[in-house]
Formats: C-alpha cells, sequence, structure tokens
C-alpha cells in the first residue's frame, strides 16, 4: 500500500460520522487501525548525508518505505548547500510523499560529510617516503616541487584507512620523484589510490649576503641573511649566519651568493706597514716596544715586524688588533758577587718598558 493511499484512508476514516464508526465495533478493517498510529512525515532543516545523493529519508523523519528514494544530487565532499523548502516539498510529492510537517521551515541545509587530508599532511607523507633514498638526506631538508598544485583532498566520509605507501620511485640524476598511496575504506570497497609526481632536492641552511662584498671586508649583522639552499650548489661547505659575523672576506662576492666556509678567513689584526705594539714575554718579564709589521696577519699567524728602534727585523705571533707577541725563552739564572759589576741593560730601547715578575717560591 503506498503512502498516498494512507493517507487517503485516514481522510475517509475521520469523515466517517460516530455512530456509524461505533456500529462497526471490531468491524474496522486491520489497516485502517494500522493507520491510525503512523506518525506523519515531518521536514528537516538540517541534513547531512554521506553519499553522492541526498534521499527522502534523509530531508524528512517518518518517511516509511519511501526514505530510500533518491531526490537530489548531494553536494560535493565536504560542503555545504541548501534548497528552499517549497522546492523539497515539490519533489515529495511527486513521489507520493504529503502531508508533510513544515514547522515554518524556509531553507532546508545539507552538508555532505568527508574526510579531508590537508595539503601540508600529503606533502609530509611524501618526504617521508623519499627520506634517505637514493642519497636524499633527512624529509625535513627536502624542497618538493609538484607537477599538479597541492591541494586539500576531500574523500569519501568512509575512508578511514591509514595513508599507506605502495609505490615508490626517485631518479637522484633527473631529481623526480613518481609515488603511489592507498587509503582503505569501511565500505568494503576498493582502496582510494592517489598518485604524486614531482621533483624532490636536498637543501640545506646557508648564510647568505645581502649586499656585494670586497676582499678584506669583514662581515657583520646587517650583511647575511639565512636560507635554504640546494646542497648540490653549495655542498657540505655551507657557512652558518654565527660563523660568517665577524669574519673577513677572502675575495669578492655578489649579494645574494650563499657563503662557504672556504670563502671566509679569521679578520687581519694586523696590516702590513702598521705600527704595532711588539711584546716580548717570557716568565717573569713583560716587555713592550714600537714596531712596523712587514705582514698581513689574523689572531695566531706568524708575521714578521721591524723594531724601530733597533732596527732589525724579528718574527712573531699576532696576539690581538695591533699587537704582536714574541715568546722569549726564559734564561738561565747567573751567580755574581758584590763584587762583580752589574751590565747595563743598554740594549733595551729608551722608549722600552720592563715589567718583573715576581712570583713565591712554593714551600
Amino acid at each position: 500500500m503506498s503512502f498516498r493511499a494512507l493517507l487517503v484512508g485516514l481522510a475517509l476514516l475521520a469523515a466517517l460520522p460516530a455512530p456509524a464508526l461505533a456500529a462497526s465495533g471490531d468491524a474496522t478493517p486491520d489497516w485502517a487501525r494500522d493507520t491510525a498510529t503512523i506518525a506523519p512525515p515531518v521536514l528537516r532543516a538540517n541534513v547531512t548525508v554521506t553519499s553522492d545523493v541526498v534521499r527522502i529519508g534523509d530531508v524528512v523523519d517518518n518517511a516509511g518505505s519511501a526514505g530510500q528514494v533518491a531526490i537530489y544530487r548531494a553536494p560535493d565532499l565536504g560542503t555545504t548547500g541548501s534548497l528552499p523548502a517549497a522546492q523539497v516539498l515539490a519533489a515529495l510529492r511527486a513521489h507520493d510523499v504529503i502531508g508533510v510537517e513544515t514547522r515554518d521551515i524556509k531553507q532546508v541545509t545539507v552538508t555532505r560529510l568527508a574526510r579531508n587530508i590537508a595539503a601540508k599532511d600529503i606533502q609530509d607523507a611524501v618526504a617521508q617516503a623519499l627520506e634517505h633514498r637514493s642519497g636524499l638526506g633527512d624529509a625535513a631538508n627536502l624542497s618538493l616541487t609538484f607537477d599538479r598544485d597541492l591541494q586539500d583532498l576531500h574523500l569519501e566520509a568512509t575512508s578511514t584507512g591509514a595513508l599507506q605507501l605502495t609505490a615508490v620511485h626517485y631518479d637522484p640524476r633527473t631529481t623526480r620523484f613518481d609515488l603511489t598511496f592507498e587509503i582503505g575504506n569501511d565500505a568494503g570497497t576498493a582502496p582510494t589510490r592517489l598518485r604524486f609526481t614531482g621533483t624532490a632536492i636536498e637543501t640545506v641552511e646557508a648564510a647568505v649576503l645581502t649586499r656585494s662584498v670586497e676582499r678584506t671586508e669583514m662581515l657583520k649583522s646587517s650583511d647575511i641573511i639565512v636560507e635554504r639552499r640546494p646542497k648540490a650548489e653549495i655542498g657540505g661547505d655551507a657557512a652558518t649566519r654565527e660563523g660568517a659575523l665577524g669574519m673577513q672576506m677572502r675575495h669578492p662576492m655578489r649579494a645574494g651568493q650563499a657563503l662557504r666556509v672556504a670563502d671566509l678567513v679569521k679578520p687581519d689584526l694586523v696590516q702590513r706597514d702598521q705600527a704595532v705594539t711588539v711584546i716580548f714575554q717570557s716568565a717573569g718579564l713583560y716587555l713592550t716596544t714600537r714596531g712596523k709589521a712587514l705582514d698581513n696577519g689574523a689572531e695566531g699567524d706568524v708575521v714578521s715586524v721591524l723594531n724601530l728602534q733597533s732596527k732589525r727585523t724579528v718574527t712573531g705571533v699576532v696576539s690581538g688588533r695591533g699587537q704582536v707577541t714574541i715568546q722569549v725563552a726564559t734564561p738561565t739564572p747567573v751567580v755574581i758577587s758584590s763584587t762583580d759589576a752589574v751590565p747595563t741593560p743598554t740594549a733595551l730601547a729608551d722608549n722600552t718598558q720592563v715589567t718583573s715578575q715576581v712570583t713565591s717560591k712554593p714551600e
């Protein structure tokens, strides 16, 4: 019996006079007694569906046997649409569903449930699949370029399985990759297959020049930024920002170039022809005099210095800005009698400062 026939039967039953009903007694047909307990269909304001169609049972309660009849195409996965209530009622009447209680609903909103996979999650999965493959490094250091713009994916709500890698290929010569994933579902149907292609290169963090610099220039904070560059371009010699600050350029470089450790040297603390302080140092003795550097030198470098007083050339180690230190061997003590003359240190220049350091003898 159709839904329309049931409603017509109810209407006829209501039209009979009370005495006639009383006289009938137990003669009331079974279908009439059953229809008296059927609740009327009620329209829903908000509907959620998981399939690609909207059925009568989705939009009204108490739809009965008509509930599985499809009346609309569902919105796209993960989206929401709306329909005027009058349009929904017209579709219901076309399938013999009448007498629907609308409760003053003007619009019916339909949302299609879906499983969303963010583009960032897909990118991370691809990077993990390529990690340490064919010479590539850590996933965090891989730069991926996809052949098609990577976007969030919307799958059927029943696709609840994990993103499983089923095939992977990477060519280190061309840097191209080709990966396939599968996602299982609760419906028992074939899993969803996802294929991604593109290029993958390993990158490293490097100090990059913000301006062109000349040889011997010292780098300051505003001269350097940190960027990721292809490892193949820089190799394993990339300079860090901390390691480059305060260093001196070995040769000229242009703005935008990445720095290698080999591009940098310690800054020259002593310049050729510069007036320097020469320090003669040994145990118990600290002597300084003036000199002229004959070489450039960074800290720890050995340079030649002209003693301006004696006009003799000596060699020492650059120990600071404008300073060269010469370690003097500790002389052997000489015991002299009171009758011996004490020699005068005529070898020292008039402007030389001598400081004797006396240390106590340990007991």
